[in-house]
């Protein structure tokens, strides 16, 4: 049997999902291939990686949002339309798609069978928390970038049957958790001076920022900045006081599991991190609406505050891809 893994490469959380589930899939009786599509990720994937395509990402801004602009004119629409036909989708027994555009028009073009195994996913499904304030153009745009037959999904809390708890990394479960002096903080559609510019006015925490936008550390005062690595960044988390960062998925799942307190500053025209933020706030955690002056109380507050929202995340990871496999190849 054939399989095909789809990841798409924008951000870290898909890549960090990988990671665990790819050496799943090598155990189980298959032949697997492995397509990566988009940019803006900083992990590797360290396996052999079939199909690498351009895809279709959105960029991040440095003012708290997707830079429209630039998504705009890299979104190649004939390049992309090429990287779609040329992909012998045809050729696969199984598509297993973690929200990853070129794989999932690919099959929708000859209307073969698509499962989606994603967080997306369950962002879409009924019973997971929407922002009070509708984005129908936001929610058209999840639903339509990587259209998929099937769902499996991944979110904070089991919201829906179909929704599974979040897949740790194995890095993050085998981590040494300890409470040092400092606060850990990736926010990475801002820029680098907006976030040194305001964390700079909280001089009674220590804070390290991991940076898109720099190569080398740079440190002022009681802000560090340095470029993301994993090893870096997951013993950074790992001993904090606390998270700081986006509303997207994967950290703040690591940090809830690693028991920090967290505080999510969801990214602005990004309706998922408006849905994520929805979500945590249900769980009890702290949402900010923006990296401003006016805000800046609530970075106090909370730097003061030693409120944790508890969490269970059993590693299940190995049972869901069972799942998948099963129901998905039986009749093959």
């Amino acid at each position: 049997m054939k399989v095909l893994y789809a990841i798409q490469g924008t951000g870290n959380g898909h890549l960090s999902r990988a990671r665990d589930i790819i050496p799943i899939l090598l155990k189980k009786d298959i032949e697997l291939d492995i397509l990566l599509s988009g940019t803006q990720g900083d992990l590797d994937i360290p396996y052999p990686v079939k199909y690498k395509f351009k895809g279709l990402s959105f960029i991040f801004g440095k003012k708290g949002g997707v830079d429209l602009w630039k998504t705009y004119i890299r979104a190649n629409s004939r390049r992309l339309q090429k990287e779609i036909k040329s992909l012998p989708i045809e050729d696969y027994d199984l598509i297993i798609n973690d929200f990853e555009p070129v794989s999932a028009w690919a099959c929708k073009l000859i209307n073969k069978p698509c499962i989606s195994v994603s967080h997306q996913s369950a962002v879409l499904m009924k019973g997971s928390p929407k922002p009070r304030k509708p984005d129908p153009l936001g929610h058209l745009i999840l639903r339509k970038y990587a259209p998929t037959t099937k769902q499996y999904g991944f979110h904070f809390s089991n919201f829906n049957p179909s929704i599974f708890t979040p897949v740790i990394r194995q890095d993050i479960r085998n981590a040494k958790v300890e409470v040092k002096d400092h606060y850990t903080v990736y926010l990475p559609s801002y820029s680098d001076e907006k976030i040194l510019k305001m964390l700079s006015k909280v001089p009674n925490a220590k804070w390290e920022v991991f940076s898109k936008h720099n190569k080398k550390n740079l440190e002022s005062g009681n802000v560090v900045i340095m470029p993301i690595t994993n090893e870096a960044f997951i013993a950074s988390m790992a001993t904090s006081l606390g998270v700081l960062c986006g509303a997207g998925f994967e950290t703040p799942a690591e940090a809830l599991f690693l028991n920090k307190k967290l505080l999510v500053i969801p990214m602005k025209g990004q309706y998922e991190q408006q849905c994520n933020a929805a979500a945590l706030k249900k769980l009890g955690v702290p949402v900010m609406r923006s990296l401003k002056n006016k805000h800046l109380k609530r970075i106090k507050k909370w730097i003061l505050s030693d409120t944790k929202v508890t969490v269970n995340y059993p590693d299940i990871t190995e049972a869901i891809i069972d799942k998948v496999l099963l129901e998905n190849l039986k009749s093959r």
